[in-house]
C-alpha cells in the first residue's frame, strides 16, 4: 500500500543524463521542441491575447486625457482644421495663462488646499478612532452601528441635500442660540425666559447671522468641519469600514501587553495602534483629500456666495478667450477641458508621491481579494 502511495522521485544523477542528452541533440530538433511543441503555442496565444486586451483598455481609459490634453494646446484656427487630429498645428500656451490668471486659480487653489487638508486630517483621526472601536470593542447594539455606517455609503446624498443644508443655514443646537439671541427656550408649546438673555453684538454685520432662527454657516468652512468631526462627511463610511477591516487584523496581544504595563486604552490607541496604521491612514488621508479637492455637491450647497472661490468654481471661459467664430463650442469645451486639467494636476504630483503609501494601504484594509 505505501509502495503504491509513494511517489516517484527523480534522481541528480538522472537529470544531468538528461540535460547531457539534451544539448548533445542537434540545434534544429531541439528548436523544434522548444517552439513547436503544444505547451509554447498555448502561451504565445494567451500572452498575445492579454497583450491585446490591456491595449484595448488602456486606449479606452487614456483616449480621452490625450484628447483634452492634446486640445488644450491648440490656438482656435485648429478646431475647424480639419486636418488636425491630436497634434495641435498651433501650438499655444495661451489657454492655460488665461485660466491661470484671469479666473483665479491661485487663490482658489489656496482656499480649496486648506479645507481639503483640514477636512482630510480631522476624518482620517475621527475615522481612525472610530474604526478602531468597532473592530476591538464589543458592546450592546455594535452590529447594528456599523450597518447604519454601511447604510451612509448606499443612501444617495441628493435625498439629504435639502436637510443639510437647512441644518447649517439655520444652525441650533438644543435651541440654545435661540436662548442666547433673547428668543427663549420652548418646552411643550410654551416659551420660557424669553427675553431674558441677550448677547448679541453691537456689529450689524454678526447680528445679520445671529438670530433667533440660529447662526449661518453657509459660505464658510464650519459645515465640513462639523460632519468631519462627526464621522459624517463624504465617504466617511468607506473609511471607517477600511479602518475597521485593518485594526481587525492586529493582534490583541499588543494591546494586551500594553494593558499589562499599565497603559489606558486611549493611550494603548496613541502610542502602539496608530504607529501601526500609518500607511492605512495615510491611505484614508489621500482618499478625503482627493475627494474633497474635486468635490462639488457639498461645495456648491454650502457655499452660495461668489466670494469664497474654490478650485470646482473657476470652470468657465475667461474674457480674453471669447469669441463668436464658427468652432467657438468646440473651442470652449476645450477650455472648460483644460480648467479641469489645471484643477487635477495638483492630484497627480500628490498621487506620484504617495503611491506606496496608497498601494500599501489598500492591501491591508481587506478590499482586495487574497
Amino acid at each position: 500500500m505505501n509502495a503504491q502511495n509513494t511517489k516517484p522521485t527523480i534522481k541528480r544523477e538522472t537529470k544531468n543524463k538528461i540535460r547531457v542528452d539534451f544539448e548533445r541533440t542537434p540545434l534544429l530538433e531541439r528548436m523544434k521542441a522548444k517552439f513547436l511543441s503544444t505547451y509554447f503555442l498555448t502561451n504565445v496565444v494567451w500572452y498575445i491575447f492579454r497583450l491585446c486586451l490591456l491595449i484595448g483598455i488602456a486606449y479606452v481609459v487614456l483616449y480621452p486625457f490625450f484628447t483634452k490634453i492634446a486640445s488644450s494646446f491648440m490656438a482656435e484656427e485648429d478646431f475647424i482644421d480639419v486636418t488636425v487630429r491630436l497634434i495641435p498645428k498651433n501650438f499655444t500656451l495661451k489657454t492655460y495663462k488665461a485660466v491661470l490668471t484671469e479666473l483665479g486659480y491661485w487663490s482658489a487653489f489656496l482656499n480649496t488646499f486648506v479645507l481639503s487638508f483640514s477636512t482630510a486630517v480631522i476624518q482620517m483621526l475621527i475615522c481612525s478612532l472610530i474604526g478602531y472601536g468597532f473592530a476591538k470593542f464589543r458592546f450592546k447594539g455594535n452590529k447594528l452601528l456599523f450597518l447604519l455606517v454601511m447604510l451612509t455609503m448606499i443612501i444617495p446624498h441628493g435625498t439629504l441635500q435639502l436637510s443639510m443644508f437647512m441644518t447649517f443655514r439655520y444652525f441650533d443646537i438644543f435651541g440654545i442660540f435661540q436662548f442666547l439671541a433673547g428668543g427663549g427656550i420652548e418646552l411643550f408649546g410654551h416659551t420660557f425666559l424669553e427675553g431674558v438673555i441677550d448677547i448679541r453684538p453691537d456689529n450689524p454685520d454678526l447680528q445679520k447671522i445671529w438670530t433667533t432662527a440660529g447662526l449661518n454657516l453657509c459660505n464658510t468652512y464650519f459645515p465640513l468641519i462639523i460632519l468631519s468631526l462627526t464621522g459624517l462627511a463624504f465617504k466617511n463610511g468607506l473609511y471607517i469600514y477600511m479602518l475597521r477591516q485593518f485594526f481587525t487584523g492586529v493582534p490583541d496581544a499588543l494591546e494586551e501587553s500594553a494593558y499589562l504595563d499599565g497603559a489606558g486604552t486611549f493611550r494603548t490607541f496613541v502610542q502602539i495602534i496608530l504607529p501601526l496604521s500609518v500607511p492605512m491612514m495615510i491611505t484614508v488621508f489621500l482618499f478625503a483629500f482627493c475627494w474633497q479637492w474635486t468635490d462639488d455637491f457639498y461645495t456648491t450647497m454650502f457655499f452660495t456666495s461668489t466670494k469664497t472661490n474654490l478650485l470646482v468654481k473657476i470652470v468657465g471661459i475667461p474674457d480674453s478667450l471669447k469669441t463668436d467664430y464658427a468652432g467657438q463650442n468646440l473651442f470652449y469645451s476645450a477650455i472648460r477641458n483644460t480648467c479641469g486639467l489645471v484643477i487635477i494636476a495638483p492630484l497627480v504630483v500628490l498621487f506620484l508621491f504617495c503611491q506606496n503609501f496608497l498601494v500599501q494601504g489598500i492591501e491591508r484594509s481587506g478590499l482586495t481579494a487574497d
